[in-house]
């Protein structure tokens, strides 16, 4: 069944070189269920075949439309095995969210797991043209094409992979994935990752931890959500080590730190905010994790006080704070936690960014772009292989943000992050946002959408979102000023925004002003909205 495999270029390709060297080992762990290499190939086979005889026009995008199940990972799989874009999806978010990435990414298939079927009639009824739904956790599915015959529907029976069927090679710049993230307009705003920039991301990742050791010995922890790009980490890495990828049920993260243990993890990647959580009580109580051997925190800001937390929870684990915008592909910087001395490299308690991965091109700049003098504050910048081309059918904003510079090669991002140059042989210090988007649980927020719902769901001319209260690493929650009358209902407007916005992003509460406060520039006063609540909180 595996022969062949190994020659083909694209993401799958890692993946697939450890099919044919540990083809019985542990590749994915999900609740009580456990795929070896093999079966995990042959299962994404069976979807990749699939899609490619249902689909007329390839390669295509295909969403994958499922959460904590075996049909997510052989569903990812499967999609590039097949030559196809994936595309996450989040069944909690509203459906219009979904169905604006749907439209956006011209998405012409999506894999829908048993847990995600009862949203199919809703998804289906805002649908315009013909869609194909590969359902691997159905043997039958003749009510779904009885009941919607405008659509093609794959059961497990139609999975079935032809005689000498191979997984597709593609080429570098072809699309790998599409990510959305929060947009300041009101829509999700898509990253377009290539081939070579992912396959760059987990090169850069072999790189680092061989050196450590990693192996098919190890566990990975699957902790985040597929529609976040740190994912890319758990899954591909994992599985280019020939390591066990473990997914935890919804049950299982109730309480993650019991299923670290339970299950022998050895590898963790969370978010700061995620960490803040699992620490409470006795959570992180020192030496409790023994076999864990890395520890990655990512997303966002991370204080020295978790990652010593952590370092002490974990004694045998090295423990890394990672720095990377979706725009440049998971990972553009690390900084390795050192109990001797990293607390003194901390600026405001914060962990430093640390230093460029391997490839990867750091520049700190002005606002002219020209480099900073050591030792002084401005924007980051990102060049390197990981930089993908840009913002999904966006080419304005794409320009704004993806430069080239005088007498440097490449093409720059802008971050738009606040960092300090440092000196010769010292770590980059994160000094914070320089525009208005915020972090919430690691989740990159930007507040002009927020805005902009409030705006349309209120018929008003005016409304400001803030972070709110403040964390080390962002917020832990949005609230809302609307210039509107006194007796607007709150709680009617409260329950539009959820129709609309991820629960992340809805206001916890939303204040009704006369008129904003405005500063000496003419320009609303942000900082004095958030005084208000800091006021009113005392």
């Amino acid at each position: 069944m595996t022969k062949g495999i190994g020659d083909v270029y694209g993401l799958h390709s890692f993946f697939l070189r450890s099919v044919r060297a540990y083809a019985d080992r542990p590749a994915l762990e999900v609740g009580a269920r456990q795929l070896n290499y093999a079966d995990l190939y042959a299962e994404a086979s069976g979807i990749a075949a699939g899609l490619q005889g249902a689909l007329a026009a390839q390669p295509a995008a295909v969403g994958v439309f499922a959460h904590r199940s075996v049909p997510v990972y052989i569903g990812i799989l499967g999609t590039l095995m097949s030559g196809c874009a994936l595309v996450p999806l989040n069944p909690g978010f509203p459906v219009q969210r979904t169905m604006q990435m749907v439209e956006q990414a011209g998405i012409s298939a999506i894999v829908v797991d048993a847990a995600s079927e009862p949203l199919l009639a809703s998804l289906i009824a805002e649908l315009s043209r013909k869609m194909v739904f590969v359902m691997p956790d159905r043997e039958d599915i003749s009510a779904f094409a009885a009941q919607w015959p405008q659509h093609v529907f794959l059961g497990r029976q139609q999975l079935v992979i032809p005689e000498g069927w191979k997984p597709v090679s593609v080429s570098p710049d072809s699309l790998a994935c599409v990510f959305f993230t929060s947009g300041s307009t009101g829509i999700p705003k898509g990253v377009g990752v290539l081939h070579r920039n992912v396959i760059r991301f987990v090169e850069m990742s072999l790189e680092r931890y061989r050196e450590i050791g990693l192996g098919p010995e190890d566990r990975f922890s699957q902790f985040y959500d597929i529609t976040f790009d740190s994912s890319m980490f758990d899954l591909y890495v994992s599985w280019a080590f020939g390591a066990c990828l473990c997914c935890p049920t919804t049950i299982d993260w109730v309480n993650p730190n019991k299923y670290i243990v339970s299950k022998g993890l050895t590898v963790i990647d969370i978010v700061p905010s995620t960490g803040h959580n699992m620490d409470r009580g006795t959570g992180w109580r020192p030496g409790r994790f023994e076999n864990l051997r890395l520890c990655r925190f990512g997303g966002e800001a991370l204080s020295a006080g978790l990652a010593a937390k952590l370092a002490a929870a974990a004694p045998n684990a090295i423990v890394e704070n990672v720095y990377g915008p979706t725009e440049c592909t998971v990972d553009a910087a690390y900084y390795r936690w050192d109990s001797a001395k990293s607390a003194g490299e901390c600026e405001h308690g914060i962990v430093p960014i640390g230093y460029a991965g391997n490839q990867v091109d750091l520049l700190v700049v002005h606002d002219d772009l020209t480099e900073v003098e050591l030792g002084d504050a401005g924007e980051l910048l990102i060049a390197g292989p990981q930089v993908t081309p840009g913002y999904w059918r966006n080419p304005e904003r794409t320009e704004a943000a993806f430069i080239r510079l005088p007498k440097r090669e490449g093409v720059f991002y802008r971050t738009g992050d606040l960092v300090r140059r440092p000196e010769a042989g010292k770590p980059i210090v994160y000094l914070g946002r320089m525009d208005q988007q915020i972090k919430i649980s690691g989740v990159r927020i930007e507040l002009g959408e927020i805005e902009q719902a409030m705006r349309d769901a209120a018929n008003a001319e005016l409304s400001v979102a803030v972070g709110w209260p403040i964390t080390d690493s962002g917020a832990a929650g949005v609230v809302g000023f609307l210039v509107a009358s006194a007796d607007t209902d709150v709680a009617a407007l409260r329950e539009v925004l959820k129709q609309r916005l991820p629960g992340v992003m809805v206001p916890r509460e939303i204040h009704c002003l006369e008129a904003f406060p405005i500063n000496v520039n003419g320009k609303i006063d942000r900082k004095a909205l958030l005084a208000s609540l800091e006021d009113a909180g005392k």
